[in-house]
């Protein structure tokens, strides 16, 4: 049975860009693993343009086969394994919110398309893990964003309908997955992305900061 409309909504939200600053790992990673393979690393904002869909899509735009692929994508999680506990932060007012949500009664889940294991991974590092019922990586669907299919595997482990939930995200890849799952879809501009970058997804609404977020959900209730 659905809960009742007055429960508060269950907050998605998207990871890289969003609660954590690991843009420079991001981008460091990648260059590292086009040159430890001879390669020419494309520009900071072509592969910073891709962040929010899973690093194999991403690569295998620029392999030459499966099998270079693997090597890229190995490369690439050698610097992000060794540089990731150095370079990852969380964004300013994001430990904040997120405990002043679960102490409103808000479920929190986190829509990535970093793998379950490397999210929580991030999500302990910077004291949020506790807070987290549930995470869906690219591991966990056959589908990625935008499709809309992770944000519905969230929606399901939850136990929640569309209308009972909103997804936060920095990228047009998560208001498209958010607004293809029938869920509020609230931009974060400040992360990756700038909102010219956002706008042709339609979000419900615009964050200038993590800490509006409590209030917006208060008033769309």
């Amino acid at each position: 049975m659905s809960r009742v409309q007055s429960a508060p909504a269950a907050v998605l939200f998207d990871l890289d860009g969003t609660l954590i600053d690991s843009i420079e790992l991001i981008l460091n990673s990648a260059r590292y693993a086009f040159e430890k393979l001879g390669r020419i690393a494309p520009p900071d904002e072509e592969w910073s343009a891709g962040i929010g869909i899973p690093l194999f899509t991403m690569f295998g735009r620029y392999a030459r086969d499966d099998a270079d692929r693997a090597a890229l994508i190995a490369a690439y999680r050698e610097y992000q394994m060794e540089h990731h506990d150095r370079l990852v932060r969380c964004y300013d007012e994001v430990v904040d919110t997120v405990t002043a949500l679960r102490s409103r009664g808000h479920e929190i889940a986190i829509v990535t398309s970093k793998s379950e294991y490397l999210a929580l991974r991030a999500l302990a590092l910077v004291g949020l893990a506790r807070h987290v019922d549930t995470i869906v990586g690219c591991d966990a669907t056959t589908r990625h964003k935008p499709d809309p299919e992770p944000v519905r595997l969230a929606l399901q482990r939850l136990g929640r309908a569309p209308n009972e939930a909103v997804f936060v995200g920095d990228s047009v890849h998560d208001v498209l997955a958010g607004n293809a799952a029938g869920v509020r879809t609230f931009a974060a501009l400040w992360g990756a992305f700038k909102r010219q970058d956002l706008e042709p997804g339609f979000p419900s609404a615009w964050l200038e900061s993590i800490s509006q977020l409590p209030s917006l959900l208060a008033a769309t209730s």
